[in-house]
């Protein structure tokens, strides 16, 4: 019998399109749905709910078109956030966003360019892994696999390089036997890191020849390694995914 001498991240980029083709790719315009209880407690609900949200895949920016009213878009980069008219004026904007989320606890509320921060980094996160990991800076390493639902679930242990906004740090994400992204464990630090998340990715459609996760649900995470359905912090609906070469 042949053995494989793939790794993990190896045979994960190349179950979700492999990386010649991610690399072919240069942007993606995607329509989400998102709820969940974390928008109200941050005190920002129904600001983006069911929106269009256009990325670079390969820097991390991004923008949203008719943020709030029409005429205007916000956009997103790691460094800072803005809100603009469709001509580029800035109406308003935020510097190093991170700062002003460093002492978030879950009763601490967001402003509109905090949320365009958040939304910002954790959509461009979710729709690039896990051909992201090949970025400069990033490290991997796959730790113990994981027994749920009668399967086997192969685990990859990703620090993230400082220069790109993300949850945290150290993430931990699972993968199933076909290679397809699974669950996503990490503490979303922006909203409070009194508690640690975990994320299940189910739905897989392909588009363009990338396999992406179109319904995604996130939970706090118990410490036995499951989760309670309630309450349920975010749900994240992928409507459609259209990418530009």
């Amino acid at each position: 019998m042949k053995v494989s001498t793939k790794s993990l991240l190896d045979e994960a980029i190349e179950a979700h399109g492999g990386l010649d083709r991610w690399r072919q790719l240069k942007s993606a315009s995607i329509h989400c749905a998102v709820n969940g209880v974390v928008w109200a407690a941050k005190g920002v609900p129904g600001i983006l709910t069911d929106f269009r949200y256009r990325i670079d895949l390969h820097h991390q920016r991004g923008s949203f078109p008719n943020f709030m009213q029409s005429g205007q878009k916000a956009t997103f980069q790691a460094d800072r956030v803005a809100i603009e008219t469709t001509d580029g004026t800035v109406i308003d904007e935020l510097l190093r966003p991170a700062e002003s989320l460093q002492e978030q606890t879950l009763q601490t509320t967001w402003n509109a360019l905090q949320l365009i921060y958040f939304v910002g980094y954790a959509i461009w996160s979710y729709m690039t892994a896990p051909f992201c990991f090949t970025m400069p800076g990033f490290t991997t390493a796959e730790i113990e696999p994981w027994q749920q639902d009668g399967e086997t679930w192969r685990r990859l242990k990703v620090t993230f390089p400082d220069y790109l906004a993300r949850h945290a740090r150290e993430q931990t994400y699972y993968f199933g036997s076909d290679g397809l992204l699974r669950r996503h464990d990490y503490v979303a630090e922006p909203v409070t890191k009194e508690r640690v998340a975990t994320h299940y990715i189910t739905q897989n459609k392909v588009f363009s020849g990338i396999t992406i996760g179109t319904k995604q649900r996130v939970y706090v995470l118990n410490p036995d390694g499951g989760y309670s359905p309630e309450p349920l912090l975010v749900s994240l609906d992928v409507e459609e995914v259209s990418f530009d070469a």
